[in-house]
């Protein structure tokens, strides 16, 4: 006696039981790759150690997601903070004239990335411009490398927080490889412990 054929399953139905499988997958990559960057943001914002030797004062990326700023190339061209994402971000804020304490600012970042040694390929330096100043030729050839976007200078106000005293032009910030804007730097920053900070979440973080 032969048996009874078994139907075959639908194509549509064994077409969708494969994308929601890639799909299990790919969330399952993305987990792993993200849990060490994950786990240190829990230290620090849930579990909350009684003694912290990071220079960088914390911030909480859940109180301060990226805005749409507006933003641009210097050349005009579209150009955002999320385009960053996969790699650590150095921020600066400043207007095109560039003053001594905005020309400081980039040494520090470009001496910064230079200090971290092999590693120094996972981290960009971005320069956010508030005004529609052009920017010299000299500081462009200085400092090449660092990424110049001009914002609206309104809707940044409104984003990064800053010391008692002191305006978002005296900091530099850090921006994790998930696109979190996660530490600020004092005015006046010390290099060597700013490299300090930055290295230790190099080696903590699998990402960027």
């Amino acid at each position: 006696m032969t048996k009874p054929e078994v139907p075959a399953k639908p194509a549509s139905l064994e077409d969708a039981r494969r994308r929601r499988l890639g799909r299990w997958k790919m969330l399952a990559i993305v987990a792993v790759c993200a849990a060490p960057l994950i786990a240190s943001y829990f230290t620090y914002y849930v579990v909350k150690p009684q003694s912290r030797n990071n220079y960088g004062a914390l911030i909480d990326p859940r109180q301060y997601p990226i805005p749409d700023l507006g933003s641009s190339a210097i050349d005009g061209s579209p150009a955002r903070l999320e385009d960053y994402k996969g790699k650590w971000v150095m921020l600066q804020v400043d207007r095109g004239e560039c003053g001594a304490p905005c020309q400081q600012k980039l040494l520090t970042m470009r001496q910064l990335r230079l200090m971290q040694g092999k590693e120094m390929e996972r981290v960009e330096r971005v320069w956010l411009v508030t005004d529609r100043a052009p920017i010299q030729t000299l500081l462009l050839r200085e400092y090449d490398g660092t990424d110049i976007l001009r914002v609206d200078a309104g809707k940044l106000q409104s984003w990064l927080p800053v010391d008692a005293g002191t305006s978002v032009e005296d900091h530099i910030y850090l921006i994790d490889p998930l696109g979190n804007l996660m530490m600020r730097f004092p005015k006046d920053p010390d290099p060597g412990k700013m490299k300090k900070d930055i290295s230790k979440l190099l080696r903590a973080s699998a990402i960027g």
